[in-house]
């Protein structure tokens, strides 16, 4: 199984788009961790949306995009691999029988499989592309531990807000649009690939976060993937 998936290859345009959690696929010789087909279906496996918006994006900017392609619950792409939660053990009150009791080995093996060649795709497009500016695409569960989330999208920064803060200001032009500054997860927490790869190299970056539930379809993703590239297109420097 592939540890990503590349769209747009060949453009030049100066934006990479990435998407860690655009699969719920999980390698058979892990043998689906265990889990029902329905667990893997849910939000503790990918980010539904995430991919369709992100590929519709590539498309309509004419940018490259890297998909991460194997299940978070594998191994998240978006967090440093010694992470304890890197391969959870249990996600959102369910366990995974697939990851207890790992050894070293186990993990290492998906470090190099999947997390490794994933981070090294994206370094590499940084460096065809000349520094580009980068933007994070994922999507959030409308309701976490019971808390039910107001807000339609938001968008993650560290301490550079260069991208992040005009995009905020103009999505919050938008009739009817609740947009959160670093909700429901905050950049400077939850936010690795794109603070290990634009943010330490000070690159443009934003991350965005988009509630599941407006992106379940294709349809909705891609009505989405259009107002964010007419949004977002002006706010990269060509």
């Amino acid at each position: 199984m592939p540890a990503f998936d590349i769209v747009n290859p060949d453009a030049a345009f100066p934006l990479l788009l990435i998407c860690d959690h655009a699969s719920n696929a999980v390698p058979p010789e892990l043998g689906g961790l265990g889990l029902l087909p329905d667990e893997l279906q849910r939000h503790i496996a990918w980010d539904i949306g995430a991919a369709e918006v992100t590929r519709e994006l590539s498309r309509l900017m004419n940018a490259t995009a890297l998909l991460g392609a194997v299940s978070r619950l594998v191994i998240d792409l978006n967090r440093p691999p010694d992470d304890a939660c890197a391969i959870p053990a249990i996600s959102d009150g369910s366990l995974i029988p697939g990851n207890q009791g790992l050894t070293s080995f186990d993990i290492q093996r998906r470090v190099q499989t999947y997390f490794a060649p994933y981070h090294d795709a994206i370094a590499g497009e940084i460096r065809r592309l000349k520094n580009p500016a980068l933007v994070s695409v994922h999507s959030f569960t409308p309701v976490m531990n019971g808390f039910k989330r107001p807000w339609r999208l938001g968008i993650l920064w560290n301490r550079d807000g260069r991208l992040a803060l005009p995009l905020i200001e103009a999505l919050r032009r938008e009739p009817g649009l609740l947009v959160g500054d670093n909700e429901p997860y905050s950049g400077r927490d939850l936010a690795y690939s794109m603070n290990i790869h634009a943010g330490a190299a000070g690159l443009l970056h934003a991350g965005i976060e988009i509630r599941q539930d407006l992106i379940d379809t294709p349809e909705k993703a891609q009505d989405w993937a259009r107002r964010l590239a007419r949004i977002l297109k002006p706010l990269v420097p060509s």
